[in-house]
């Protein structure tokens, strides 16, 4: 009998095939990053008593293991390689010049005892818990102030067990911030790829005031309806690489972040020279490509090509707030093709979560420069909602050969917002309607330059032109 492709193996094709039309152009940062480094010392994680039964707890297996790696932190560096087996553990701390390496077969699997996932101070430029006021459980696999460090595998699993998180959650049982399933602070020289990143508490992946970071040939999956598995998170980050990642949870794919109100405004460390390209993403809670709302600090030079949004809640979201200051500025976002999306744009000024009653309201955020083009869509709800702040018009909005199939009879919804179109269907929304063929402020992705946007009227992309077969082939 013959069987057919599930969603899943279609898109996983899909991103196969058009990862040579959708390459983009490579940041420096990005070309000179390497995903493997030789180390001349290896051992692996049973020498240190750890059993692979998923049911005996190897947390001090994997600390006395990187300990004993620290001697070779001068001389080439050290590898951890975990094999075939259910490693479970709960967090643990990498060091300097390492790479943890993981068998195709290998699960390193979070404990469900929430006492061996320690509890750390908030974050600088979030003052508190992002959850709850006060501390903040440690991610599982964490590290501070390191350098040269690889988390790789063929494949491999690192799966949080995060549902019992997600109960604590909805019950409201927490005590404090769910942790992350990988998070690096204040680190060099990262490397993340070739795994696959299962049922976080929180956040997936998180590097936090980190450059010269790669993420790449990453799975991350979750069930639609858990509470925040954001899966990719750089936060108040530089030189950031993110490529050829598949995502499928119940946040955002991909959010920028920059900190936290006052905190971040005080942290002042902003999220720049960040380059996206070939993701496919399925989220029912979140977009596909965020921005916030924690943005205080910034986020600038931002490169987005190549994105694949199905089954999603948004496809492109800013997410700010009176109070927020900061600036989301110099973004360009094109090659994007949605299915069954309810919202392809949303720009929002009101998302006004804060952390505590100390924040500014007079902290306007600063958002302009922001350039979506070569976008196609099919059964989209709504094209855009994009909504300033009163006194904070953003600016230089820029939409160019956009073309959406869209289910609502107000496809457009646009206020406090200026910015220029061209080539848009449905008609975009009166604010944006000078032809930004014929100015040269819309932002075009390169170092704070413009670009006359001319493209041919309706032209698709080699992306969406493979998108309509694909997608059928899902159905059979």
């Amino acid at each position: 009998m013959r069987r057919s492709a599930s969603p899943l193996q279609v898109l996983l094709v899909f991103t196969t095939m058009v990862g040579i039309q959708w390459s983009s152009v490579s940041s420096t940062y990005c070309k000179d990053m390497a995903s493997s480094v030789y180390r001349p010392h290896s051992v692996t994680i049973t020498e240190f008593g750890a059993v692979g039964d998923g049911v005996t707890l190897n947390t001090k297996a994997f600390q006395n293991a990187i300990f004993y790696l620290n001697s070779f932190a001068d001389k080439g560096g050290a590898q951890l390689f975990v094999p075939a087996g259910r490693w479970l553990t709960g967090s643990f701390s990498l060091i300097s010049h390492l790479t943890l390496s993981l068998d195709k077969d290998a699960e390193i699997i979070g404990s469900p005892d929430s006492s061996d996932w320690p509890v750390i101070d908030p974050l600088p430029s979030y003052g508190r818990g992002r959850e709850l006021p006060g501390k903040r459980h440690q991610s599982l696999i964490f590290g501070t102030n390191l350098t040269d460090v690889i988390i790789t595998g063929a494949n491999g699993t690192i799966d949080g067990q995060g549902a019992i998180w997600w109960g604590w959650f909805h019950n409201n049982t927490l005590n404090y911030t769910r942790p992350h399933l990988v998070e690096l602070m204040y680190s060099t020289d990262v490397v993340i790829s070739n795994l696959t990143f299962k049922n976080s508490p929180f956040w997936n992946i998180h590097p936090v005031y980190c450059s010269q970071v790669l993420v790449q040939h990453v799975t991350i999956l979750a069930p639609l309806n858990s509470p925040n598995t954001d899966g990719i998170d750089p936060d108040s980050s530089t030189n950031v690489c993110i490529d050829h990642c598949y995502v499928r949870n119940g946040d955002d794919v991909i959010v920028i972040k920059s900190g936290w109100d006052e905190y971040g405004i005080s942290f002042a460390r902003p999220s720049t020279n960040i380059s996206i390209s070939n993701i496919t993403g399925e989220t029912r809670g979140g977009a596909g490509i965020a921005f916030g709302s924690e943005m205080s600090g910034g986020i600038s030079e931002v490169r987005a090509e190549g994105l694949r949004i199905v089954n999603s809640m948004h496809g492109i979201r800013i997410k700010t707030a009176p109070g927020r200051g900061g600036y989301v500025k110099n973004v360009y976002i094109s090659d994007v093709s949605m299915d069954n999306v309810s919202m392809a744009i949303r720009i929002t000024g009101n998302f006004g979560e804060h952390p505590d009653d100390k924040y500014d309201r007079n902290a306007l955020p600063m958002i302009s420069n922001i350039t979506i083009e070569n976008l196609v869509g099919v059964n989209v709800g709504v094209a855009g909602i994009l909504e300033g702040i009163e006194g904070d018009n953003f600016s230089s909005i820029c939409l160019s050969n956009v073309s959406l199939s869209v289910q609502s009879m107000h496809p457009w919804n646009c206020s406090l917002i200026q910015g220029y179109s061209n080539s848009v269907i449905p008609e975009s929304c009166e604010q944006l309607r000078t032809d930004c063929g014929q100015t040269p402020i819309c932002y075009d992705g390169g170092s704070s330059s413009a670009i006359h946007a001319q493209a041919p009227r309706h032209r698709l992309s080699s992306a969406s032109r493979l998108l309509d077969p694909l997608l059928k082939l899902a159905t059979l």
